[in-house]
């Protein structure tokens, strides 16, 4: 599985990347603006710091803000993915983007039948948001296993990035059911490396190791 880092805060995601954790980055203008600094600065940056796709979200509505907005942001790198809603204008959009040769993130997706036009549509990503489908006491995971079981039936090349990520069992239930990507915050990124039985089992170590009184240095 790929992780996404869901920030616009450019120190997470170079203190992720230095443990080959960073497989891309996805970020939206709400984030950007909680980090105070111009939108496509930091998408410039972003972008010079991580080899994988940087998605970008479009704010226009209508098609034809979206291709404007689209193709502006695929200018400022080669690993931009344009990020576009799951509507009709945003299929419309994806379809072009793609025609163009530019990733596209198409997001917002609540239903396998819309995962389904957007593989129709050429999304290089479909992004399922699992965390808000369990808000309204919806399964996430199981759109998630729904979405993997249509594009195997018809080999779409679409990858499935499973977003809204809120927690680490979030995390492993997303690879369970199949899903090519998880974008997450960096705060649960690092939460997969954390156990309460890892942290007794090192307190119980290192006791009975300064018990014996050696030393390794």
């Amino acid at each position: 599985m790929k992780f996404f880092v869901d920030t616009a805060e450019v120190s997470d995601i170079l203190e992720l990347d230095k443990l080959g954790l960073v497989d891309g980055v996805t970020t939206n203008p709400s984030l950007v603006k909680k980090s105070g600094r111009d939108f496509i600065e930091v998408i410039r940056e972003i972008c010079e710091a991580v080899d994988g796709p940087v998605s970008a979200e479009t704010v226009a509505l209508d098609y034809e803000g979206m291709l404007a907005e689209g193709r502006k942001l695929g200018q400022l790198a080669s690993n931009i993915a344009i990020k576009v809603p799951l509507t009709w204008d945003g299929l419309k959009a994806c379809r072009t983007l793609t025609e163009e040769g530019r990733m596209v993130n198409v997001t917002l997706c609540f239903s396998a039948n819309q995962a389904l036009l957007a593989a129709k549509a050429g999304a290089t990503f479909i992004s399922p948001f699992v965390g808000r489908l369990d808000d309204i006491n919806l399964d996430g995971m199981e759109l998630i296993r729904d979405i993997r079981t249509i594009y195997d039936n018809y080999g779409f090349e679409t990858e499935i990035l499973a977003a809204s990520i809120r927690s680490a069992n979030h995390v492993s239930e997303a690879a369970l059911a199949g899903a090519d990507v998880a974008t997450c915050p960096p705060s649960v990124l690092k939460t997969l490396a954390s156990h309460p039985l890892t942290d007794k089992g090192l307190a119980a170590f290192l006791k009975d190791w300064e018990a014996t009184g050696q030393k390794i240095l």
